[in-house]
């Protein structure tokens, strides 16, 4: 043997194992190998180093074997994922002889270009080098277009027809759209289902907020419809882990730019948890007095009384004061009324006492207060503090001042205003 002769690799038991093993595998899954007519009508034989493989038959009776639903790509890689990357590069050549025989056929290689795919991410996983069996199995599944004429228009309205028909073409792409649509619209279904259970389940709490309730009922109805997005996308083949990455990235420069809306949103949180008021509630709050109308977590929409809808964020509302007019059921009416200094207190407090008893809206639960208050410049002044439920306020305010003004004038009772008296001196 002269010295350039490669020198005979010994095949010991466990090589010769290994490779029998790898064989076994390929024939199993890698489907049979069909030999086609040229052009000039001489037959393409099959690369030698190509692997016997199963019929479809087989390859259902192994998926039976397994008790299992999953295509045979899924079995090939539950096949695969014991063997040694010296096993799965024994392997490889035949599976890349496959691909060439149907390329070069013309024939559909979409699955088996599949599952070689499958022992090339096996073999880089274990740290092998698939640079260029990847960078030909990408060149061997190209476009079905790329070897078409451009002006060979009924050539490329045949490879068109054919991938609308194909299974892995338009098939495949007209199922996953369709898949897309419907778990969209089953995620739109069960958000509503379940934003409804929230609502009419913490609704039936007597001391529940409605603010919290919806906010609940909300962002729990987002989150489902956000995660069925997410699935459906995934169903059209697009990778979510990059997708997902880059809307946390998003999410923290946005965040980073917009610390005013998070000073506000962390707010909003707070507003949700300690309830200084509700829906419907009538406040001041970051210099706004109204009726609270609706909350987000950003800010809260109040409406004045003469009808104005002005937006608080909340941030201004949870870093001042807050003022919950129709927090309590009840509310004291305070009013002050002066007479003259002629005139007789004990007959101003008898009728002011008969106007606020005599009121239908007043409540006798506490007794309303009338007493002699100030010796003011110009008057004489009572407070009158009667007490009426939160929603009978202004009517018994407006009230009482009428009718104080008239009994007043029937009683003969002044109600002075402020005077300046005027002295003039003749000069000599």
């Amino acid at each position: 043997m002269s010295a350039s002769s490669p020198r005979p690799r010994r095949r010991t038991a466990a090589g010769v194992l290994r490779s029998i093993l790898a064989i076994a595998v390929a024939a199993i899954l890698l489907p049979a190998p069909t030999v086609h007519a040229q052009d000039a009508g001489e037959a393409v034989p099959a690369p030698a180093a190509a692997p016997a493989a199963a019929s479809i038959t087989t390859v259902e009776e192994a998926l039976a074997a397994v008790g299992s639903t999953d295509s045979d790509v899924a079995l090939l890689r539950r096949a695969v994922r014991p063997l040694f990357v010296a096993q799965l590069e024994e392997a490889l050549p035949a599976w890349l002889a496959h691909v060439q025989q149907l390329t070069a056929a013309g024939e559909r290689a979409t699955p088996a270009i599949e599952r070689t795919q499958v022992i090339l991410d096996a073999i880089a996983a274990r740290g092998g080098d698939v640079t260029e069996a990847q960078a030909y199995l990408k060149a061997a599944g190209g476009s079905i277009v790329a070897d078409v004429d451009p002006t060979d228009v009924g050539g490329m309205a045949r490879r068109i027809e054919q991938w609308v028909v194909s299974p892995d073409g338009g098939v495949k792409l007209g199922t996953n759209i369709v898949l897309f649509l419907l778990i969209l619209l089953a995620a739109k279904i069960v958000a509503g289902i379940v934003s409804g259970v929230i609502r009419r389940t913490l609704g039936k709490v007597n001391k529940g907020s409605e603010l919290l309730r919806d906010f609940l009922a909300n962002i729990t109805g987002q989150t489902i419809f956000i995660v069925g997005l997410v699935v459906a996308i995934g169903r059209l083949g697009i990778n979510t882990g990059p997708l997902l990455a880059a809307i946390g990235a998003a999410g923290f420069v946005i965040g980073f730019a917009l610390q005013g809306t998070l000073s506000n949103f962390a707010a909003g949180v707070m507003i949700l948890l300690y309830r200084p008021y509700d829906i419907g509630d009538v406040v001041t709050a970051g210099g706004v007095t109204g009726k609270v109308q609706a909350m987000t977590l950003v800010s809260t929409t109040l409406v004045t009384g003469d009808n104005q809808v002005i937006i608080v964020p909340n941030g201004s509302i949870w870093g001042s004061t807050i003022t919950n007019v129709t927090g309590n059921d009840t509310r004291r009416v305070d009013m002050s009324f002066g007479i003259g200094y002629s005139d007789d207190i004990d007959q101003a407090e008898r009728v002011l006492t008969e106007i606020v008893t005599s009121h239908p809206k007043v409540l006798a639960e506490p007794a309303p207060v009338v007493k002699l208050n100030q010796l003011a410049d110009s008057s004489v002044n009572f407070v009158v503090r009667p007490w009426a439920r939160t929603g009978d306020y202004w009517d018994v305010l407006f009230d009482v001042h009428r009718e104080v003004k008239k009994r007043f004038d029937a009683e003969g009772i002044g109600i002075p205003f402020p005077q300046m008296d005027v002295h003039l001196h003749q000069a000599s």
